[in-house]
């Protein structure tokens, strides 16, 4: 099954994340620059952030380089992308789930979902988000929200989305599309921020031509 991806409009997101469950003391916004001014404007605490990058010869490069680090807490949740196009929702979902200690979810698909999925590995917690037809119906509802035209897979260009979050003392790096989540070094709740922007920084640094990035974060409202 391929779906529609979910754009990069932090109103659609927010409203997918409220949907989910996640109360409206939180939102997705713009983060429009890693500068520090730039970041200086987002309200804290920041409890994600999320990168949307072109899949460029220059990143899968890089990628395949990439050593991977079995340092990882066992305390990140982390799922497998089994379904195309739901990297979005997908880095929604790691955004929440690995800050569970800020947010408190009410009842609904995203608290019942990770109940029943915390001790099942990733591998079979990506299964079963593919038979979730309420969360599939959501993602398909929103994804036709937001300015842009939908595309259709032959002239759609390749993006994805990655998640960072802070977690015992470590920035991880989370994406559907890897086997495991990937320890980018170590990180406090204080220097989160700094960190991820310089770990989004070093995408950029990969394909310095290219210009199509956006990203996001999951922070307090006003």
């Amino acid at each position: 099954m391929s779906l529609v991806p979910l754009e990069s409009n932090p109103e659609v997101m927010t409203k997918l994340l409220h949907k989910l469950g996640v109360p409206k003391k939180w939102n997705i916004v713009d983060v429009y620059g890693l500068d520090p001014d730039s970041l200086a404007f987002l309200l804290k605490p920041v409890l994600a952030m999320l990168l949307l990058y072109p899949e460029t010869d220059q990143q899968e490069s890089a990628e395949i380089r990439q050593e991977a680090d079995t340092s990882v807490s066992s305390n990140i949740y982390f799922l497998r992308q089994f379904l195309s196009n739901v990297c979005g929702t997908i880095a929604l979902i790691h955004s929440v789930a690995n800050n569970l200690d800020e947010i408190e979810l009410k009842d609904g698909f995203l608290k019942t979902f990770l109940e029943k999925t915390k001790n099942l590995s990733s591998t079979e917690r990506g299964e079963l988000l593919v038979k979730e037809e309420d969360l599939i119906k959501l993602h398909k509802e929103l994804s036709q929200e937001g300015q842009s035209e939908i595309q259709n897979e032959a002239t759609r260009r390749r993006r994805h989305y990655v998640t960072f979050v802070q977690k015992d003392g470590h920035i991880y790096e989370l994406s559907g599309g890897k086997i495991s989540p990937i320890n980018r070094g170590p990180s406090t709740p204080d220097s989160f921020l700094d960190d991820a922007a310089s770990v989004c920084q070093e995408y950029m640094k990969r394909d310095p031509n290219e210009i199509s990035y956006t990203m996001l974060a999951l922070v307090p409202t006003l």
